[in-house]
């Protein structure tokens, strides 16, 4: 007679478990964040591209544009990147104080960046070519507003993580939060240069 194996009733249940990285979750969800933002602003060029030449009898790029300012502020957004860059080198050396003091120029550039952009909707308001004047108008507001919008977010959450930072160092979860930062600051460095190259110069040349 053959010999039956019987397992013991939890036998059936003892899996091996799987060990995933501390923090894989998050730097995997952050990524499909900046994955559907780049969709969101795709489907905002689309519209500035199909209604960008609607200026409806209004004024267009070339009424309107300051390229001069427009370039200043691509510089502090530019700046702002490469200083956040030195940020994360302070990080991994383990230099609280250095992580701080980038992160702290980092901000400053990106209050110089929203500043300017305020100013120059504030600016156009005042020539009677807010977003209603035109089709233009209405994708060119809700492309850069939501931009600068961005910003607006990516300043209050370096805030917060200058507090964290300062209050509990280095630790791995402030490291991740710091690198999920570091993602989005760039990616918004990345869709200015396009704002830059698509609403603006090409704007000027039309």
């Amino acid at each position: 007679m053959s010999t039956v194996h019987q397992q013991a009733p939890g036998d059936y249940w003892d899996v091996e478990p799987h060990h995933h990285h501390e923090g894989a979750s998050t730097s995997i969800g952050f990524w499909v964040y900046l994955m559907s933002d780049c969709l969101m602003f795709a489907v905002l060029f689309a519209v500035f591209g199909v209604l960008g030449g609607s200026y409806a009898a209004g004024p267009g790029p070339q009424d309107l544009f300051d390229l001069k300012l427009v370039a200043l502020n691509t510089a502090f957004l530019l700046l702002s990147s490469i200083t956040y860059g030195f940020a994360m080198l302070a990080m991994v050396r383990g230099n609280v104080r250095g992580t701080l003091g980038w992160m702290a120029v980092t901000l400053v550039f990106g209050l110089l960046f929203l500043s300017i952009e305020i100013y120059e909707f504030q600016h156009l308001i005042h020539l009677g070519a807010g977003p209603q004047r035109s089709a233009f108008l209405s994708a060119f507001f809700a492309l850069v507003g939501t931009h600068g919008l961005h910003v607006v977010f990516g300043c209050l959450w370096m805030v917060t993580l200058m507090i964290q930072v300062r209050q509990r160092g280095l630790t791995g979860a402030n490291r991740r939060r710091l690198g999920c930062l570091s993602m989005f600051w760039h990616f918004l460095d990345v869709i200015w240069i396009g704002v830059f190259t698509f609403v603006y110069l090409m704007g000027m040349v039309r």
